[in-house]
């Protein structure tokens, strides 16, 4: 029998065809599908760098809330978020701060850098504040801006205050002072000494008292408030100035008992003394950081201090603090015509910190004593008194009791619009820079 091998040929031919026809077809599949591929990549990738980008710049705004509203802040803080995480490093500089967020979602990796001008770190909303312990105005003193006090505010008859009053709480008492705004405070006026209102009175009791404006008796009690610059922003400052290393007895003009001695010009800061400072006579003391005494400061005679050009619009503080003796330490005594100075630029202006707890002890030491001399100057004492004497001219000044006497004047220069007070310029740290690295 004869079999014909020609279908088994054709059966070859067609297979061939349909291989080849595979082929091409995988060829113009894998042609279209790779770019489509290589696109969809391209997309994951790009998106996952958007959400890297945007998890560092939530952590950089996550640490710099931190900072301005004094919350706790380390050198490093970790940001987790949609499967990703950032770490942001904070270092400290001369002038404040720098951070820098780095971000990594599915390996895509952004880095986000600020950096900050250390300022006050805070805001002012009065002239003159004062915590329980209160304020007290004798002599000829007077108050140029607006006072705050959580304790009473008493004069001796006629002493003018150009603003409001605001003595909060159910204790509220004002008396002996001459407003040319309003008065806020539970008790206005007693029987020995009168008191001057020229706008409105708010009260629960009034008595011997003028009051141009109108009258509104059964007001509601001004609200308690706290300080503005926190135990925790002062140590943050401690802890700038200590960055910037520590000083030497061999750094001092001389030095005895315990006390470094500046008589001649010198640059200081950011920087901590561990000793008592006394600056005396004529010299230019230039301060490019924060400074942190851990024991008393004297400025007498005639010395300049002043805000190195090159910071700006920036504050420096001063502080005084000794915790081995916060009761009987940390005192700040300045006299006779020493001038602070700011750096040049509009709103700069010295920080003298003391942290002395005396007053609010019970105690009768001065935390900052004052007379003659100043100008860009905010000092500030939470825990201690404050008293203010002669012919001396302060920016701002808050502490936990306040005294003036003699002709002394507190010019308000610094603040935030309040719910009762008039509006100033505010405060904080500056960005300097903020964008992607």
């Amino acid at each position: 029998m004869i079999i014909s091998s020609k279908k088994y040929t054709q059966g070859q031919v067609m297979l061939t065809v349909v291989i080849f026809f595979l082929l091409i077809s995988m060829t113009v599949v894998l042609g279209i599908a790779n770019p489509i591929l290589k696109q969809v990549k391209i997309s994951q990738e790009n998106y996952s760098s958007k959400k890297s980008y945007y998890l560092a710049e939530g952590a950089l705004e996550d640490a710099y809330y931190r900072l301005i509203s004094a919350k706790t802040l380390g050198s490093t803080e970790v940001l987790t978020l949609n499967g990703g995480t950032a770490t942001t490093a904070i270092t400290t500089t001369a002038t404040g701060k720098q951070f820098v967020a780095t971000a990594s979602v599915n390996n895509a990796v952004r880095k986000v850098q600020a950096v900050f001008a250390l300022g006050t770190g805070i805001s002012f909303h009065y002239g003159v504040q004062s915590g329980q312990g209160g304020f007290v105005l004798s002599n000829s003193s007077s108050v140029i801006g607006n006072i705050y006090s959580g304790g009473s505010v008493i004069g001796s008859g006629g002493n003018m205050v150009y603003g409001d009053v605001i003595s909060a709480g159910a204790a509220g008492l004002v008396y002996g002072i001459h407003s040319t705004s309003s008065v806020y405070a539970h008790t206005i006026g007693n029987g020995g000494g009168g008191t001057t209102i020229d706008k409105d009175a708010y009260y629960q009791t009034i008595t011997n008292t003028t009051v141009a404006g109108t009258r509104y008796g059964s007001s509601t009690d001004q609200a308690t408030t706290s300080l503005p610059i926190s135990d925790d922003q002062i140590s943050e400052w401690e802890s700038d100035a200590t960055a910037g290393g520590t000083m030497l007895t061999s750094d001092c003009g001389s030095y005895s008992s315990g006390t470094c001695v500046i008589t001649s010009n010198k640059t200081l800061g950011p920087l901590k003394i561990p000793f008592n400072l006394s600056i005396s006579g004529s010299p230019t003391v230039t301060i490019t950081g924060p400074l942190w005494i851990t024991g008393n400061i004297t400025i007498s005679n005639s010395p300049t201090i002043k805000i190195a050009t090159s910071l700006g619009t920036q504050n420096v503080a001063i502080i005084a603090d000794n915790p081995s003796n916060p009761t009987g330490s940390g005192i700040i005594d300045v006299n006779n015509s020493a001038t602070f100075s700011g750096s040049g630029s509009p709103g700069s202006f010295v920080f003298l910190v003391s942290q002395n707890t005396s007053a609010e002890n019970g105690g009768a030491i001065e935390a900052i004593s004052l007379s003659q001399g100043a100008a860009a100057l905010v000092v500030y004492a939470s825990h201690g008194l404050i008293a203010l004497s002669n012919s001396i001219n302060l920016k701002e000044v808050t502490a936990y009791k306040t005294t003036l006497k003699n002709s002394a004047k507190v010019t308000y220069d610094t603040g935030l619009p309040s719910t009762v007070f008039a509006a100033g310029p505010s405060g904080g740290y500056d960005v300097v820079s903020w964008g992607e690295i």
